[in-house]
């Protein structure tokens, strides 16, 4: 049920109308009235006024109920646009996003890698540039730009800390530097905040549910979208999934605790326990690397799996049994009927995720004989985060009635 807007200030009202409209697709001026529970008069008054600022545009005409055919309104989707880069080891993303959240343009290029975090911003920068020059896009008609990037986010929101190690992008603002460099304003999230944003702003998921996203990459992080915004915690730093300790016997994680999902369950953990089976690493050919190469070898290992070798599915199993495990506990906690599994470390054996962590939920999900728990893919292409990061730019400055600080 859409909430009642009366009483809400006009920003508010204003925001929430054009929302109301972007998760319509195409609705009448009677029909937000109607969600909203506000007067026609002052729905015409703001649809006016989206439509001045080019957000909104009339779209044709819904059938007549007798009387006057009511006008359908809809997004001006080539009015704005918002700009979503992934910060990664091996891999940075761009995508091109219009205002309902769609992806235009993509661009890949090499990673951070050791490079130095002012180094690499630079070179980020100047392929905005020609990104957007590639595609004409002019920059006053770009809403600012959103970043991915693993890790915890300081108190500024400005620095992603790294958890791992500590390093030179430990300290880095990577907001500042950015959009000093670009001359737009940037947005820094974690990874898989973006994800559960970009779910929510594709139209997937209505602001009436509640829902996470499990975003897997090399590690392993939680998004947690409630009332129509990301639920985040007293540091911003809500849904780290990837500490949740299920066996306090377990190994010790970079973190302090011991059995974390990260060290049990990530692409990391799939690698080493894979590495203990000598028969079938060499079966594989896979290599003794480090970095980012856990990920090559983690989708070997999961294109094994899905091929039927028996041992790569066994690991691949395990590791979906501690990730369903903390999805249970997650469920429970939150009472959740909708999960998401999104990013690259789904991407190849998504189904065996998929399958086991559905079945874990319908056989004891606390709350199974009041309502099931829908638990489905999300985006697990390369620049998932990269788009989500995107929807991070859109859900703040066009929706911002969402936001809770």
């Amino acid at each position: 049920m859409t909430r009642r807007l009366k009483g809400a200030s006009s920003a508010d009202t204003r925001s929430a109308i054009l929302d109301l409209i972007r998760s319509s697709g195409q609705v009448s001026r009677i029909e937000l009235s109607e969600k909203s529970g506000l007067t026609e008069a002052t729905i015409s008054k703001i649809v006016r006024a989206l439509i001045v600022d080019g957000l909104v545009v009339e779209a044709g005409f819904a059938e007549s109920t007798g009387g006057k055919r009511p006008v359908l309104l809809e997004l001006n989707t080539a009015s704005r646009y918002a700009l979503g880069v992934s910060l990664d080891y091996a891999r940075i993303s761009l995508v091109l996003c219009n205002i309902s959240g769609n992806v235009l343009h993509s661009h890949a290029v090499p990673g951070a890698g050791r490079s130095k975090p002012q180094t690499v911003i630079d070179r980020v920068a100047r392929e905005i540039g020609k990104f957007l020059d590639k595609h004409g896009i002019d920059r006053s008609d770009v809403i600012g730009i959103g970043v991915s990037g693993a890790g915890r986010l300081d108190a500024s929101g400005g620095v992603l800390r790294s958890s791992r190690q500590t390093g030179e992008w430990e300290e880095f603002a990577i907001e500042a530097a950015l959009c000093e460099a670009t001359g737009m304003p940037v947005i820094l999230e974690n990874d898989a905040n973006c994800a559960a944003l970009g779910e929510f702003w594709s139209g997937r998921v209505s602001t009436a549910h509640d829902f996470a996203t499990i975003y897997m990459a090399t590690g392993i992080g939680c998004g947690l979208v409630i009332n129509g915004d990301v639920y985040r915690g007293a540091s911003s730093n809500a849904g780290e999934i990837g500490h949740l300790s299920l066996d306090i016997d377990g190994p010790e994680c970079f973190c302090g605790s011991h059995g974390c999902l990260e060290v049990m369950a990530t692409p990391a953990a799939v690698v080493r326990n894979a590495r203990d089976d000598r028969a079938l690493w060499e079966r594989l050919g896979l290599q003794e690397r480090e970095g980012e190469d856990v990920r090559t070898s983690f989708a070997t290992i999961a294109a094994a799996a899905m091929s039927g070798d028996e041992s790569a599915e066994s690991l691949v199993r395990r590791s979906a049994q501690y990730v369903a495990t903390a999805v249970l506990g997650l469920t429970n906690i939150f009472d959740l009927d909708r999960i998401y599994l999104a990013g690259p470390g789904f991407a190849t054996a998504g189904p065996i995720y998929l399958g086991v962590v559905r079945d874990v939920l319908e056989r004891t999900a606390f709350m199974r004989k009041v309502h099931s728990v829908a638990v489905e893919m999300g985006e697990t292409g390369p620049g998932a985060a990269a788009r989500g990061a995107a929807s991070v730019v859109l859900h703040s400055h066009l929706t911002p009635h969402h936001l809770r600080g």
